[in-house]
């Protein structure tokens, strides 16, 4: 996996063929709160070596990106859709996780011709969902600018690990570019009280409307976005398959790095040909 780029205002990262020439195809995978294109580590390679160019951006605010204040939810998509247009990659397969669902899941909507392929992993697109309760304490006035200035490496460092048993330093070092100055906590805070569900009415049968071969990839212990969302997606998506990963909470790539690649290698390259 390369060390960043710049490209449409956004940090990405970039593995495989360059543009052009990958043989497979261009996957884009879109990370969610509070990681960076640092969690696709372990995807990228194995789809590099398969053929495929693989990008990650880091989205504004998060790893190596600028922030764009203020960080809601519309600005985030304005942003990937700026990355997309300078890379001009041609249609991808799109793959996202937590936020990156709500983020690329929308972009994909107002973009059907640039999505072939969709993999949707812990998330949600629900006109009817409801955040858990640490994003309603992050969308509730006061007590998320609280939680967020109580936060240091350490304790974020801290908080991760028991979500991520096992995560490196590396990544924690990573991440925490997200929540390292005022600017990028505003962004987080901005993010979450942008995300009012309601917004997901105008896109409900859309997913279904592009008409892609998706796969929904999800952790079987997850407790931020539950795994009945995925039979949810899989009953809205005609054809959409369903692979669950025991053994694996709600970051499934940084987790799993290995089953969620051969997951999302396999059906990539059963139906992205």
């Amino acid at each position: 996996m390369d060390e960043p780029k710049q490209a449409g205002g956004l940090a990405y990262r970039e593995a495989g063929p360059p543009a052009g020439e990958a043989a497979a195809g261009t996957a884009l995978l879109v990370h969610g709160w509070p990681e960076s294109s640092w969690m696709w580590r372990g995807v990228m390679g194995p789809l590099a070596d398969a053929g495929w160019r693989a990008i990650a951006p880091d989205l504004a605010g998060f790893g190596d990106s600028p922030a764009y204040p203020p960080g809601t939810w519309e600005r985030q998509i304005r942003a990937l859709d700026n990355l997309y247009g300078a890379l001009d990659p041609g249609p991808v397969a799109l793959v996202v996780h937590d936020w990156g669902g709500l983020i690329g899941l929308r972009w994909a909507c107002d973009r059907p011709a640039a999505v072939r392929a969709l993999c949707i992993s812990d998330t949600g697109f629900f006109p009817d969902g409801r955040w858990h309760g640490l994003a309603e304490t992050l969308r509730t006035e006061g007590e998320g600018e609280q939680l967020l200035e109580s936060l240091d490496r350490d304790g974020f460092g801290a908080l991760l690990k028991q979500a991520i048993p096992g995560v490196e330093d590396r990544a924690l070092d990573e991440y925490w570019k997200g929540l390292a100055d005022l600017e990028r906590r505003r962004g987080t805070l901005e993010l979450y009280r942008s995300g009012d569900f309601e917004k997901l009415a105008p896109y409900e049968g859309r997913l279904a409307a592009l008409e892609v071969p998706t796969l929904l990839l999800w952790g079987a212990d997850d407790p931020f976005a539950p795994v009945a969302g995925a039979h949810r997606l899989a009953r809205e998506i005609p054809g959409a398959e369903v692979v669950v990963l025991d053994g694996t909470g709600h970051f499934a790539p940084d987790q799993s790095p290995e089953a969620y690649a051969a997951a999302l290698l396999d059906f990539l390259g059963r139906v992205a040909g």
